[in-house]
């Protein structure tokens, strides 16, 4: 540590809002970040909640909540590095006979790996909240067990039997539907008419605008230098400005700018639909769907109470706007 920084063994996805800090472009002042790339992000998840293996990790929002629920050491920062819309991750056959969402209600529906992953918190809180769906009547498949190792799911969420696949279950009816897929599954199609167009409708109409992945910190890192998630926040902040900048700027020949170009279009039209920043960073801005999130663990049986948002996020950040 001849320079005087703390070298903070580090994974995130390399992805247009950390794109600067994962070149060198930008960097913290007090920490060195030595990146280390899992190819499959989701086992980095479960290696920092189970060993704390690393020192600062992207983290899967609702993964986090239930981690610090049953009292994991590691803490977040207000850094949102990925948000999107979750209404086309529940499949259907395209050939079977349930056609609306109230069908599933009495069925079984397969949950591509735990029942705590947040792209399926996100589709039942769908499910619930736009088409009145009764979650507790609808039996989980979950293809996997949760990160967090101390998490019993409800008594409705049941595992594949071994040698079991989702897609084989779900073509010969014994599923109806599928949360998550991986990839879509052939003859299949999303249970919600237009899913991309209906996201961005939910977010013209009521500000539903999911958050996915989140930054943590070891705490014992935290409790040595609390300065430090100020620090880090702020780097991630200017890197994440850096992306958005782009974001502004025409798109040549009408394909995006070199990075994901998902991402890129999802975050441009959240742009034309809010005039704002696609990816806002702080408690504040994030406060509404943080809370929402929240409210849905708690109806799905994943949070055993409600956390105060603000003691989620290390105390330096908490009025941190980026």
């Amino acid at each position: 540590m001849a320079d005087g920084k703390v070298r903070l063994k580090t994974v995130t996805r390399t992805q247009g809002a950390n794109r600067a800090l994962k070149n060198g472009s930008v960097q913290p002042y007090r920490a060195t970040l030595e990146f280390e790339e899992v190819p499959v992000l989701v086992h980095a998840f479960r290696r920092m909640v189970r060993q704390l293996e690393f020192d600062v990790c992207e983290m899967a929002f609702t993964t986090y909540l239930c981690a610090k629920a049953f009292g994991v050491r590691m803490t977040a920062l207000p850094v949102f590095l990925v948000r999107g819309f979750h209404h086309g991750a529940i499949v259907r056959r395209s050939d079977g006979p349930l056609r609306e969402p109230a069908d599933l209600v009495g069925t079984r529906v397969g949950v591509n790996r735990g029942y705590t992953v947040t792209t399926g918190v996100w589709a039942r809180a769908i499910l619930a909240e736009e088409h009145g769906v009764d979650l507790d009547q609808i039996t989980w498949v979950v293809s996997d067990d949760d990160h967090v190792a101390a998490y019993s799911p409800p008594p409705n969420v049941v595992p594949l039997d071994p040698g079991q696949e989702l897609d084989e279950l779900l073509e010969n009816g014994a599923l109806s539907a599928i949360v998550g897929a991986t990839a879509q599954p052939p003859d299949t199609e999303p249970f919600i008419p237009e899913p991309e167009e209906a996201g961005f409708r939910a977010l013209a109409q009521r500000g539903f605008y999911p958050i996915n992945h989140t930054i943590v910190v070891r705490d014992e890192l935290l409790d040595d230098d609390p300065a430090l998630a100020a620090d880090l926040f702020e780097a991630f902040a200017e890197a994440k400005s850096r992306y958005v900048e782009q974001l502004h700027r025409p798109v040549a020949g009408g394909t995006a700018d070199d990075g994901a170009a998902g991402p890129d279009v999802i975050y441009r039209r959240v742009m034309e639909i809010t005039g704002g920043d696609p990816l806002p960073y702080g408690i504040q801005p994030n406060c509404a769907m943080i809370e929402k999130l929240i409210d849905h663990a708690l109806r799905q049986r994943i949070l055993p109470e409600p956390p105060a948002v603000d003691a989620l996020f290390a105390p330096a950040t908490r009025n941190l706007v980026g």
